[in-house]
């Protein structure tokens, strides 16, 4: 049995870009989490820290793209992140992600 993790550990950031703030309006959120969390986890932190109600979690993890290079130097990599897209109950919305 894992040991409990606090919410805002498990919630990194949110992410925003063109295609999330899109979601949002679906009532869809979308969140960098913690690499060794999983949905349960991601649920019950979003219903925490949020106060609302979770209907559905979706996770992928996102791999750190190499940048071009047209020297040929690469100069590191983006780094690699887990990442929720957490549905709440209709009605429901994050306040955080409103106005964005």
């Amino acid at each position: 049995m894992s040991k409990p993790i606090h919410p805002y550990e498990v919630l990194r950031r949110p992410v925003v870009t063109e295609k999330s703030t899109m979601l949002s309006a679906q009532g869809k959120y979308v969140f960098e989490v913690m690499p060794a969390a999983n949905k349960h986890q991601i649920k019950a932190a979003v219903e925490k820290a949020f106060d609302v109600k979770v209907l559905a979690v979706n996770t992928s993890n996102e791999r750190g793209r190499r940048p071009r290079s047209r020297n040929g130097r690469r100069d590191g990599n983006p780094p690699t992140y887990k990442k929720a897209i957490v549905t709440v109950a209709p009605g429901d919305q994050i306040e955080f992600f409103e106005g964005v």
